[in-house]
C-alpha cells in the first residue's frame, strides 16, 4: 500500500514539474519572439505576460526579475548559434574549421541582430552571473573556437603561441565588426546594405591570413 501511495505522490510531483517546465518554455519562447520583433528595450515582463495571457505575478513565480528571464532567453539564442555552427562547420582541417566558425559567427551576427545584442552587447543578462566564475551560456560556442585555435597552434598553423590570446583576438575582430554594424556605425562608409556582409567576411578572412604561420 505504501509503495502505491509513494508512486502516486511521485506521479503528481513529476506532473507538476513537467507542467512547470512547459510553462517556462512558453515564457522563454514568447520572450524571444518579442525581443526579435519588438526589441529588448520595448519588451517588459508585463508585455510578455499579456502575450501568453497570464498575469505578471505568474511570471514572477518562475523568474525573480527580468535579468533572470533574459539569461534563459540568452541561453536559447546560443542554442541557435550552435545550430548554425553544427550546420556550417564540417571540415576536418583545423584551419579550415576555424575559417568556417568565423564565417558562421558573422553570418549569425548579421542576420540575428537582436539575438546577437542579447548575447554579446546588452549587459542585463550578465547580471545573473556576476558572482559566478563561468558564463555557462557562452561556454559551448567559445569551446568550439578555442578547440580549433588550439589545434591550429599545436600543428604550427598560426603565428600565435598562446591559444587564449589567439582565440580572444579572433573573437574580438569578429565581434567588433558585427557590433559596429549593429550600432549603425558603418554608415560613415556609405555602404549599400548588400556590401556589408561581404566586407566583414573579407576583413576577417584577411586577418586570418595575417596570423597564419
Amino acid at each position: 500500500m505504501f509503495s502505491i501511495f509513494a508512486a502516486y505522490i511521485m506521479g503528481i510531483s513529476e506532473r507538476k514539474e513537467r507542467e512547470r517546465q512547459e510553462m517556462r518554455e512558453r515564457i522563454i519562447e514568447a520572450s524571444m519572439k518579442m525581443f526579435i520583433e519588438e526589441g529588448y528595450e520595448k519588451t517588459s515582463i508585463r508585455n510578455i505576460a499579456e502575450k501568453i495571457e497570464y498575469s505578471p505575478a505568474t511570471l514572477y513565480l518562475y523568474y525573480k526579475d527580468k535579468d533572470e528571464l533574459l539569461y534563459d532567453v540568452q541561453a536559447r539564442a546560443f542554442d541557435k548559434l550552435l545550430q548554425e555552427f553544427q550546420s556550417s562547420v564540417k571540415s576536418r582541417s583545423p584551419m579550415k574549421r576555424l575559417e568556417q566558425i568565423c564565417e558562421a559567427y558573422i553570418r549569425f551576427g548579421l542576420t540575428q541582430g537582436e539575438l546577437y545584442s542579447l548575447m554579446f552587447i546588452i549587459r542585463a543578462p550578465m547580471n545573473v552571473v556576476e558572482d559566478h566564475e563561468k558564463w555557462e551560456n557562452g561556454q559551448a560556442a567559445y569551446n568550439l573556437l578555442f578547440s580549433a585555435v588550439s589545434e591550429c597552434i599545436d600543428k604550427g598553423l598560426l603565428r600565435y603561441k598562446d591559444a587564449y590570446t589567439a582565440a580572444l583576438s579572433i573573437w574580438s575582430i569578429g565581434h567588433g565588426l558585427i557590433a559596429l554594424n549593429y550600432c549603425c556605425r558603418f554608415k560613415v562608409m556609405h555602404l549599400e546594405d548588400n556590401q556589408v556582409e561581404p566586407l566583414i567576411q573579407n576583413t576577417v578572412r584577411e586577418f586570418l591570413k595575417l596570423i597564419k604561420a
